[in-house]
This record gives structure tokens, sequence and C-alpha cells, in this order.
């Protein structure tokens, strides 16, 4: 078996809760439990942390490769090794010695699908013990005592002529179960080195590194992925557009509280030529009038559980598009026929735990009415 592990804590002083901050509208650590799930050689994710919120956040990825393990306190202190936890894992879940070990950096989020696949290849094709990734930088380095460590100062070479060093770039390693057991070390015997991008170096730790890191990962990983097309954005209403509550006059008049950045996604959606839709359960002059406000082009109302997808299905006819074209956004079980059907679904952070369990579904950091149809739209931006 293939195991993957992240281990991920709670606390980082330079940048709090650094492991599930937005990092190209994602939690950081979503990026590399993803490639691991679309891994074909990656039999289990297993993130290992001592946060509720953490644990909470990947559950909501859906992805069915991944276990939560909740690693002791002591180790997930500032003190505590890596090591130290991969033994606690190891020692409390026995696994076969010849199993291979991916210990996998949630801080190196440019890591790809690929690389997974082709290092363990490589680990087996040079008959290693275990693998390391690493960066070539083509720097000059010096000792202390000014004499250069890796060229001829008086020979300077031309970049393109020189080759370099190898630098350590913590994106992830491999080792076998018996390995890690026996020398307590992620790396033992012979080790390979599998060579990845130079701007996979880059190292997150305060942030001017989290927004440079940002704009590589969107120049050489994002802006490559083959690009989905969304034609048609529908959402629900109450506990998405509202926050849910049921708000009344003193002449018992019934009120919503909208959220005005939910109201500036639809005019980002009208601006990109997509279409829009409400569908919701109730039937109020309240989401009619909000809706003419926001310039909906769809409005059903009174539609209970498979009434919701009656309604997209009749809504893409008449749009002339198709259910994985269209984006939807719900927080309840009568949402969870339609959310299972489209081809980009999304819940609120308060949803019920019935919608968070779809697979792939994006659960978002915002809660209903709070501007979690706008932190959708900003995600689908990126598609």
């Amino acid at each position: 078996m293939n195991l993957a592990f992240i281990p991920v804590r709670c606390g980082s002083k330079s940048i709090p809760l650094k492991n599930i901050k937005k990092f190209c509208g994602r939690p950081l650590v979503f990026w590399n439990v993803e490639a691991l799930q679309n891994a074909k050689n990656i039999d289990k994710i297993v993130v290992a942390t001592d946060c509720d919120k953490i644990k909470e956040t990947v559950r909501g990825f859906g992805f069915d490769k991944v276990e939560i393990y909740d690693r002791e306190s002591g180790n997930a202190n500032d003190t505590s090794s890596t090591e130290s936890v991969m033994l606690e894992y190891l020692n409390k879940r026995p696994m076969a010695d010849d199993d291979l070990f991916f210990l996998v950096q949630a801080t190196s989020p440019m890591t790809l699908t690929e690389d997974f696949e082709n290092a363990e290849k490589k680990l087996k094709s040079e008959k290693a013990d275990s693998l390391l990734t690493c960066v070539r930088t083509k720097r000059f380095f010096w000792n202390e005592d000014g004499t250069p460590v890796n060229y001829d100062y008086r020979h300077r070479p031309r970049r393109q002529d020189f080759d370099g060093m190898l630098m350590e770039n913590g994106a992830f390693y491999i080792n076998t179960v018996g390995n890690i057991l026996r020398d307590r070390n992620r790396l033992s015997g012979k080790i390979a080195v599998y060579e990845m991008p130079e701007y996979t170096a880059v190292e997150i730790d305060e942030e001017d590194d989290w927004h440079q890191a940002e704009r590589l990962m969107y120049k050489y990983v994002l802006s490559k992925r083959p690009k989905k097309s969304i034609k048609l954005f529908l959402s629900d209403v109450d506990g998405v557009l509202t926050d849910a509550g049921m708000y009344y006059s003193e002449n018992g008049d019934e009120l919503k509280k909208f959220n005005t950045h939910d109201g500036k996604a639809f005019e980002l959606l009208r601006n990109a030529g997509i279409k829009t839709g409400l569908i919701t359960s109730e039937n109020t002059k309240i989401v009619e009038r909000r809706a003419k406000k926001l310039k909906i082009d769809h409005l059903y109302q009174g539609k209970e559980h498979g009434g919701k997808l009656e309604a997209a299905k009749k809504i893409c006819e008449v749009e002339g598009v198709t259910l994985e074209e269209t984006a939807y956004i719900g927080d309840d079980i009568n949402c969870k026929e339609l959310l299972e059907s489209v081809g980009f679904a999304a819940c609120p952070a308060d949803a019920v735990d019935d919608i968070k369990r779809i697979p792939n579904i994006i659960v978002l950091t915002q809660k209903g009415g709070n501007g979690a149809v706008r932190e959708f739209v900003e995600i689908l931006q990126q598609h």
C-alpha cells in the first residue's frame, strides 16, 4: 500500500491557521490533498492534525481517500519534529514494512499529481531506499572564510553553462515503513533525488512569501489547468443569500437580511455573460423583489427536494446549457439532489453535514448571508 501522510498543526505564529488559510481561493492544504486524491499510485491520504477547524475543513473536501488522524498534543507543538508524529502514527496504525510512506508538506501547494506518480517510478528505477524532492538553483555560494562553494570565481560560468546545485525544497519524501521505524527518519539508505521546477522552492513562512507563492501558483499551475465552461449559476436563498434567520417587524411582516457582497457577485456573473437563477422552497415577495434588483434571469419559488432539480433542468433547457455547465450553491437536504447533479457544487460553511459530505462539493469558509455566494463566484472565476 502507498500511504500519503500530511502533518498539519493549529499553531502558526507567523500566519495564524496557515494550513487552512485561503491560498488561490482554496485552503492551503487542499492543493496537496487534491493532487494526491488524483494520483493513481496513492491508496490512502492521512491528514494528521490536532485542530478541529482543520478537521472540519478537510472533511469538507469530500475526497474518498482521506482519513483524519488525531495527533497527540505532545507531537503538535512548536518543538515537535515531523518524525515524531510519523512514528506516532505508525506505532498506532501498523503497516507492512514494504509499504511506501509519502511524507507530504502542506506548505508546498505547487506539487502536482504527476510529481507523486513520477517520483515513485524514479525511486523504483534507481532501486533506492528513499527519495527526497529538490530544485536546481544556479546561485553562487560562498563560505564564511571567503572561499567559493560551488564555482571558480576566476572563471565565472555563464548561467546556461552552469549546472548549479540541488537544494531540498521540502515538498515530499518517500520511504518504506520498515526503514522509517528502524532508522526513525524520513530518509535512509540509498537516497534518490526527484527534481522539481525552481519555482517550487518558495517557502511560505511570512505574509510576503504567501503573496509571492500565490503569483507563482497562478502563473505555473492554475493557468495550465483545462478550463471547465460555466454558463449558468444557480443559488438557493435561505441559508445561502441570507443567514437563514426569521425576522419579523412589529406588524408581523417577515424580513430577510441579504449581503451586498453577494449582490456584487451576481453583477460579476452578468458581466461575464453567465446566466443566473434563484431556486428556493419559499415563496415570498421579498425574494421576488431581491431577484429583480439583482437582475436575476430566472426565479423559481416554492420548490422542494426533487422540485429544485426539475426547475434547474427547465432553466438549462431554456438557456441551451447542460447541468455539467451549471454551478449551484445550497445548504440543506432539499438542495442535495441538485448539488449532486451539477458540474460545480458549493455550500456555505454552516451548511448541514449531509450537504458537506457530498463528493467534490466546495465547502466555503463564509456562512450563509455573509458573502458565501461571492466567495463561490471568485473560486469559479479561477476555472
